[in-house]
C-alpha cells in the first residue's frame, strides 16, 4: 500500500477542517499510520510461520491459525484506515464541485462575478457534507472495533490457544509468535480508535453548537431591527397623533365645530326676533 499517495490525498482535507478535524487528522497520521507503517507490520510479519502446534499432523497447523485469525489484525486495520478516510474525500469533491461551478459562472459573467465568497467556507451544502463525513467516520470507527472484538472474543491475545478442529487428531497446543508485542500494538490502536471517535464527537458538537448560536444571533438580530424600524415610525411627529392622551388636551386650541358656531352666532339674534314680534302684536285676549 502506497502510503504517502494517501497521506498527499488525506492532507489536502485539512484546510477544510475545523481545529478538531486537525487533532484528528494529526492523531490518524502520527498514532495511527506511522505506527502501522514503521512497527506494526514487522511485527506482525508472517504470522503464519510463527503460528506453531505440537503436532505433526498435516494441514492442522493451517486449519487452526485460519480458526482462531480469520482476518489478521494488520490487514483489519488497514482497512480501517482506507475506509474512515473516504468520508473526508466526499468534503474535497464537494469543495471541487464548488469550484467548477465557480469557473462556469465566471465564464458565463465575467471573471468579477462571483458565485461563492470562499468554495472552502462550510456553509449550505457544504456544512451538511462536513458533519454526514463525521457520522460515516465515527460509524466506521465503531463498527470496526466491534468487528475486532467479536472476531477475537475481546482486545486481549493469549500465548497459548487450545485447537479441536478436524484434520487434527485430538486437542492440539498452539503458541502464538510475540503474544505480548502483538498485544501491546493492539491496546495501542485501539486506544487510538477510540480517541478519533471522541475527537469526532467533539467536533460534531462543536459544529451544531456554532449553527444553533448563529441562527439565535440572526434571529435576534432581525428582531432588534425590527424594533429599531417601529421606533422610527412612532417619533414621526405627523404621526404621533395617537399617542397623545386625550386628558391633555386644551379645549381652547380646539377648532370651533358647527353646533357651537350656530349656537354662538345665531341663537341670540333668533331671541331679539321673536321679543320684538311678541312685543308688536295685538292683545287679542277678550277681558271679561
Amino acid at each position: 500500500m502506497d502510503w504517502k499517495t494517501f497521506q498527499a490525498l488525506l492532507s489536502g482535507v485539512n484546510k477544510y477542517s475545523t481545529a478538531f478535524g486537525r487533532i484528528w487528522l494529526s492523531v490518524v497520521f502520527v498514532f495511527r499510520v506511522m505506527v502501522y507503517v514503521v512497527a506494526a507490520e514487522r511485527v506482525w510479519g508472517d504470522e503464519q510461520k510463527d503460528f506453531d502446534c505440537n503436532t505433526k499432523q498435516p494441514g492442522c497447523a493451517n486449519v487452526c491459525y485460519d480458526h482462531f485469525f480469520p482476518i489478521s489484525h494488520i490487514r483489519l486495520w488497514a482497512l480501517q484506515l482506507i475506509f474512515i478516510s473516504c468520508p473526508s474525500f466526499m468534503v474535497v469533491m464537494h469543495v471541487a464541485y464548488r469550484d467548477d461551478r465557480e469557473r462556469k459562472y465566471k465564464a458565463k459573467h465575467g471573471n468579477n462575478a462571483k458565485l461563492y465568497n470562499n468554495t472552502g467556507k462550510k456553509h449550505g451544502g457544504l456544512w451538511w457534507t462536513y458533519l454526514i463525513s463525521l457520522f460515516v467516520k465515527t460509524g466506521i470507527e465503531v463498527a470496526f472495533l466491534y468487528i475486532l472484538h467479536h472476531v477475537y472474543d475481546s482486545f486481549y491475545l493469549p500465548r497459548l490457544v487450545k485447537c479441536e478442529v478436524s484434520p487434527c487428531p485430538n486437542q492440539v497446543d498452539c503458541y502464538i509468535g510475540h503474544p505480548t508485542e502483538k498485544k501491546v500494538f493492539t491496546y495501542f490502536m485501539v486506544g487510538a480508535s477510540a480517541l478519533c471517535i471522541v475527537l469526532n464527537i467533539c467536533e460534531i458538537i462543536y459544529l451544531i453548537s456554532k449553527r444553533i448560536v448563529r441562527i439565535v444571533n440572526k434571529f435576534k438580530r432581525r428582531n432588534r431591527n425590527v424594533a429599531v424600524h417601529h421606533g422610527d415610525y412612532t417619533d414621526d411627529p405627523f404621526n404621533n397623533c395617537n399617542n397623545m392622551p386625550m386628558a391633555r388636551l386644551d379645549l381652547k386650541d380646539k377648532p370651533p365645530s358647527f353646533k357651537s358656531a350656530c349656537k354662538s352666532s345665531h341663537r341670540p339674534s333668533a331671541l331679539k326676533l321673536e321679543k320684538k314680534i311678541r312685543a308688536s302684536a295685538p292683545n287679542l285676549s277678550i277681558t271679561s
